[in-house]
C-alpha cells in the first residue's frame, strides 16, 4: 500500500475546495497530467481516502421545516443501529456518535414532527433524554490537515506505511501495518461471527 504523498494532498486540496472543477484544471494547477489525477482519485476512492462526492444542499431552501439538532442520549441498553437508522430518514442531513453514548442529528423538520421523526426511527425507550437545539446558522469547512494526514492499522493502531495491506468487508474498509495485523484482524472478526 502506497501513503499518500504530495500530490494526493493537493488534489485532495482542491477537491475539497471545488468537486466539480475538471480534473484537467487540477492537473494544470499541480503540474501532472490530468490522467495523472484521474488515477490518483480513483485510488484514493479504492483505499477509502474519498467516501463520496456530494453536495452540500441548504435543506431548509427545498424543505418546508426548520433546521434544528436533535441530542439524544441513549438508555444503555440501546440499539447500536440507531444512528443508522436516523440517518435513513428523509428529514435527517447528518448524523454524528459522541463517544459518551449520545447521537446528535441535524434534520429540516416542523419542531410540532420532531418527536415523530424520532419515533419513525428508533423505539422511544431506548433513549433516556432528548434535547432539540434551533439552528441560526451553519458552516460547512472541509480541510484537509497535510501534516499528519496517513492511515493507523486497525488492529495494533501504528501507521500504515507503504507495506501495509487493506481489506474491504461489508462495505467498511479497514486499513493494517503489515499483513499479520490483517490476519489477526480477520480471525478475531471470523471468531466474533460464530460465537
Amino acid at each position: 500500500m502506497r501513503t499518500l504523498d504530495k500530490i494526493d494532498i493537493e488534489i485532495l486540496h482542491h477537491l475539497v475546495a471545488d468537486a466539480r472543477q475538471p480534473y484537467s484544471e487540477i492537473a494544470e494547477r499541480i503540474d501532472v497530467s490530468a490522467p495523472t489525477v484521474s488515477n490518483r482519485v480513483d485510488r484514493l476512492v479504492d483505499i477509502g481516502v474519498i467516501d463520496g462526492f456530494t453536495v452540500d444542499v441548504d435543506r431548509s431552501t427545498v424543505s418546508a421545516g426548520t433546521e434544528v439538532l436533535i441530542d439524544c442520549t441513549l438508555s444503555p441498553d440501546a440499539d447500536d443501529r440507531i444512528a443508522d437508522r436516523l440517518a435513513s430518514l428523509e428529514a435527517i442531513e447528518h448524523v454524528f456518535v459522541t463517544a459518551d453514548g449520545r447521537v446528535l442529528a441535524t434534520a429540516t423538520v416542523s419542531q410540532a414532527r420532531i418527536r415523530a421523526v424520532l419515533a419513525g426511527a428508533v423505539d422511544l425507550e431506548s433513549l433516556d433524554s432528548y434535547r432539540v437545539h434551533l439552528l441560526e446558522d451553519r458552516h460547512w469547512s472541509p480541510s484537509i490537515a497535510s501534516s499528519n494526514l496517513a492511515f493507523t492499522c486497525d488492529e495494533c493502531s501504528n501507521r500504515v506505511t507503504d507495506d501495509g495491506v487493506s481489506i474491504t468487508t461489508d462495505d467498511d474498509r479497514y486499513h493494517f501495518c503489515c499483513p499479520s495485523c490483517r490476519s489477526a484482524f480477520e480471525e478475531s472478526a471470523t471468531i466474533s461471527e460464530s460465537a
